[in-house]
């Protein structure tokens, strides 16, 4: 019985060099700078000139973008920059109450929340019930209507009073914190 030949598919990235099947490609050199629209067997002909590899940035365009670049710096700082975007991911911080809790241990939870919340944290204040507390929920909600009206200076509300089962909970966010990730270029 013959085997069936497979072929190898490559990587999930972009194309480099001769794998690059389109006929023109729109040329960005080494420095940035825009080209123009070239034939392919140009462009390789132009990035073998200066020791470079030729990489299909946009192959979905028409023509498709091709950049001039050395090949291992490109999947270097491709690799630099997935690092820091799992790094700016932020952390939801969970801070547990319960429905009798005294003053002071409710101002200690208060200035761990804000603590949280300077370090670009969400939080998600949550109250448990337990027994015959389920009978005083409201309690509870008024525990962190509370506690919200005490943090919304420094906090906005992300996601109001939550029941489930046995917990109240309420999700909060820094005010200060953009939406939009600030990666330096």
């Amino acid at each position: 019985m013959r085997k069936r030949r497979t072929f190898k598919q490559y990587e999930r990235g972009p194309r480099l060099n001769n794998q690059i099947r389109a006929r023109e490609v729109l040329l960005i050199d080494e420095e940035g700078r825009k080209v123009g629209v070239v034939e392919t067997s140009e462009a390789l002909k132009m990035a073998r000139e200066k020791e470079l590899d030729l990489i299909e940035i946009a192959p979905h365009l028409t023509p498709p973008i091709a950049k001039i670049l050395d090949f291992g710096k490109f999947k270097y700082a491709q690799k630099k920059q997935a690092r820091e975007k799992k790094q700016k991911l932020l952390e939801m911080k969970e801070v547990r109450l319960s429905v009798n809790i005294d003053e002071h241990d409710l101002e200690t939870k208060h200035r761990k929340i804000i603590e949280f919340l300077q370090k670009g944290h969400k939080v998600k204040m949550t109250v448990v019930f337990r027994g015959r507390q389920m009978a005083y929920r409201e309690a509870g909600d008024k525990l962190l209507k509370e506690l919200i009206a005490k943090l919304m200076d420094s906090a906005i509300l992300e996601q109001d009073l939550t029941r489930q089962g046995r917990m109240t909970f309420v999700v909060i966010a820094p005010k200060r914190v953009s939406r939009k990730n600030p990666l330096p270029n």
